[in-house]
């Protein structure tokens, strides 16, 4: 059964925090806020919860899933990166950008692009989920909640609740959200390849 959570955007309370992070741990399939648009994840080494992703998003085997960080404290575990690149990571982080760069051998295969061994770095600016990874205690898999026969994100945690609810274990409702999703940077060769513009601002990329 879907659980459904009304939570504050800035002072979400503690103990539907802890509920969320156990529903993750226990291989849950959860939608969220952020600070670009509603998104859907799951643990991120849950390879049948990421399945379940694949298939309410109707992702092929192609699809790039983005991990998802509270900080950059633990971002060489899962990229390898320059000090040059870490040091413009952190200048523009939290944000709405995810940041292509290398995958170490701690990323599963089944998240990192097959060819290039790259993957999607995100660290958000909002307040619930950041308090949601703390209490997790370990980066999230995610991806933009935007279905393939949409033109744009769900963003109306009614509508969202109303089309997937029997498809995932829990919604965290944090308000309507946008629908701009996040500025992709391609930083593999350390200098900033704009991959796709979205609600991050390019300008000190350019």
């Amino acid at each position: 059964m879907t659980q459904y959570f009304t939570i504050h955007p800035e002072n979400p309370p503690l103990r539907l925090i802890r509920k969320a992070a156990e529903i993750i741990h226990q291989g849950g399939v959860v939608i969220y806020p952020t600070d670009s648009t509603y998104a859907i994840g799951c643990h991120m080494g849950d390879v049948q919860a990421i399945n379940r992703i694949a298939r309410i998003r109707r992702f092929d085997a192609k699809h790039h899933f983005t991990v998802l960080c509270p900080d950059l404290s633990a971002i060489a575990t899962y990229a390898r990166i320059s000090n040059g690149v870490f040091r413009m990571l952190k200048s523009h982080t939290p944000g709405p950008y995810t940041f292509i760069l290398k995958a170490t051998s701690e990323v599963p295969r089944k998240l990192h692009h097959p060819k290039r061994k790259t993957i999607g770095i995100r660290v958000p600016d909002n307040k619930i989920l950041q308090a949601l990874l703390v209490e997790l205690g370990q980066p999230m898999m995610t991806c933009t909640l935007q279905m393939p026969d949409d033109d744009e994100p769900l963003n109306d945690p009614e509508e969202i609740k109303q089309r997937l609810g029997s498809q995932v274990d829990l919604i965290l409702d944090g308000g309507v959200g946008g629908i701009m999703p996040t500025t992709v940077l391609d930083l593999v060769d350390d200098t900033p390849i704009i991959v796709r513009e979205g609600c991050g601002d390019i300008e000190p990329f350019q």
